[in-house]
Parts: structure tokens; C-alpha cells; sequence
């Protein structure tokens, strides 16, 4: 199993490549608000070339833990733009609130896109339960040239007001209650499909269930051209699958992912993990465009401009 040794940039600290396109393990990090700068700089560098990396046995890690260790990667945006009961500083991802069993990216119906998420398990099933990521990089590199072109020039509006609950899924009161918070405010912003990485500079697929509409296309044309796109990120082959044990911890770039909550427990099985995001830039495509908002403030949600991290 391949394994890069970064001790030069953070003591015993061992990258283990999971996958070729996404996904390592990080050994020897006991995560926390007191690492120092070289390991912080060890996980950003594994984080930016892996996109989603996995932290075993941090049982010592509280939510006021989870929260300095965001801190030092970044700025922590609040818990959620439109889900004000979720708390101060994380949010609970539930399965009592709904399964999210959707490729999507994270919050991409606001224009400040978060650059990752940090999630944490509280509790799990007895089985099943797992998440699985896709790398959007990895997609965008396989397309041939003509749909890079394609993609390129194509913008998409995404919006807060989507099936949450999964397509099918019977309708639960707490689910419910919990879709109307999370619809209540209306949010839609067009990105543009492919965005540039503000700080590796690679190309990426932005897209996710979160996506309404291509612009300037018809109602088939765009449903169409997004699943030909969409396919293409969710891949086998660009993608990599964590089975959660208590104390794991997974990190993942949400400029260069998506993620999916695997639904294969029963509903008397209980999954609880909790996620705390970090502020992102907004979007910018290969034109030089950003993204625009049509709808929605999300001033109290993060900060308009972030620093790049150095």
C-alpha cells in the first residue's frame, strides 16, 4: 500500500493512499487546537493532493475540540445558512432528520462556496452507514476534450429547495420539520460547472443535487447534460468508500469533491455524525467569471472574502 512519509513537515505524521485518484489515511496525528503549524501544513498538503482524508482513533476529540482544529485549517462558517436550531459550532448530520443519500457538494446553493468540511463520528449503526466520495478533479481530467469545452462554457443555478429526504423516501414528521428549516429561507446562485481551484489551480466539476438548472438550456437539454456530467464524477474509479468506526474522522475538500451517506441500515439504527465546515472563496470558472447570487444572503453564514491559507 503506497505511503508517503511527511515527517519532514509534521514529526511521525504517514499518509496512506487509499485510492489513485481520491482518498489516504493520516497516521500519527492525534487531532486537536494544539497541533503546530508543520503538521497543519502536512494535512493541507495531503487534504489538497487526496481530497478526502481519514483520521482513525480520535476518541479524545470533543465538538470544542473539532472546532480548534478547524481553526487552525481555516475559518469556521456557522453550522448551516438556513438551519438556525442546529447549534453554534457543528451540525449534527442525523439520520433522525433525514438521510441525505445524494451525491452532492456541501452547501453550494449560496455564492461563498465552504473549502471543506470536518466530520466526526458520534454514533453509528451496528452496520452499514458509510459515506463515499468522488473526486470532481479526477472527473473533469477523464472527460474528453470536446465535454471539457462543453463544460467549460456552461453555468448551472443551484438552490436549498430539493428532495433532502432521498427520491422515494417515506415522509417522517421530524424529517419533515426539518426540511421546512432547511427550505426556509430560498438561496439559488449560479456557479459556474467547471471552477478553477483557488489554491492548486486544478479544474473541477461543480455540480450535485443541488443543481436546478443549466443555464440557457431547456428543461430536457439541461436534465440531460447534467446527468452525462454527473456520471462521470460518480465512477467507480474516481471515487473511494469509508466504513465509519467510532473515533474516525474524515476531511474532505468540497471545492474538489462530492459525497454520498450510503442508506443500508434499518430505520432502528441510529447514525449521528457531527460536521463543522471552513469558510470558502467564491467560485470562479475557466473564463474568469464568479459565481452570481439570484437569491439569498449568506452574509451570517461566512465571511465574503477569505485569505487563501499560506
Amino acid at each position: 500500500m503506497p505511503v508517503d512519509n511527511l515527517s519532514d513537515f509534521g514529526g511521525a505524521v504517514r499518509v496512506v493512499k487509499l485510492g489513485a485518484h481520491i482518498g489516504a489515511r493520516i497516521e500519527g496525528v492525534q487531532l486537536g487546537g494544539g497541533l503546530d503549524t508543520r503538521t497543519i501544513a502536512a494535512i493541507r498538503a495531503a487534504l489538497h493532493e487526496h481530497k478526502v482524508i481519514f483520521f482513525q482513533g480520535q476518541q479524545q476529540l470533543t465538538e470544542d475540540g473539532q472546532y480548534e482544529f478547524a481553526e487552525l485549517l481555516g475559518t469556521p462558517t456557522t453550522p448551516h445558512p438556513t438551519l438556525s436550531s442546529a447549534g453554534s459550532k457543528s451540525l449534527a448530520i442525523d439520520s433522525q432528520h433525514g438521510r441525505s443519500n445524494v451525491w452532492h457538494t456541501d452547501v453550494t446553493f449560496v455564492d461563498r462556496v465552504p473549502q471543506a468540511s470536518i466530520l466526526r463520528a458520534v454514533t453509528l449503526p451496528s452496520y452499514g452507514g458509510s459515506t463515499t466520495w468522488a473526486s470532481t478533479v479526477a472527473a473533469y481530467r477523464a472527460l474528453p476534450q470536446p465535454l471539457k469545452v462543453l463544460a467549460e462554457s456552461l453555468r448551472a443555478r443551484h438552490t436549498n429547495t430539493y428532495d433532502y429526504a432521498g427520491e422515494g423516501r417515506a415522509a417522517q414528521s421530524n424529517s419533515d420539520a426539518y426540511r421546512r428549516e432547511f427550505e426556509s429561507t430560498y438561496f439559488e446562485t449560479e456557479h459556474p460547472v467547471v471552477e478553477v481551484h483557488p489554491e492548486t489551480g486544478e479544474r473541477a466539476l461543480l455540480l450535485g443535487c443541488f443543481v436546478k438548472e443549466l443555464v440557457g438550456l431547456s428543461g430536457s437539454e439541461s436534465k440531460a447534460l447534467f446527468q452525462l456530467f454527473q456520471q462521470r464524477i460518480t465512477r467507480l474509479e474516481h471515487t473511494t468508500r469509508w466504513n465509519w468506526s467510532l473515533g474516525d474522522v474524515a476531511i474532505w475538500d468540497n471545492r474538489a469533491t462530492q459525497h454520498y451517506a450510503i442508506d443500508d441500515y434499518d430505520g432502528s439504527e441510529h447514525r449521528k455524525l457531527t460536521r463543522i465546515t471552513l469558510a470558502g472563496e467564491v467560485p470562479v470558472g475557466v473564463d474568469g467569471r464568479s459565481s452570481t447570487v439570484i437569491a439569498g444572503d449568506a452574509a451570517a453564514y461566512a465571511p465574503a472574502d477569505i485569505a487563501r491559507a499560506a
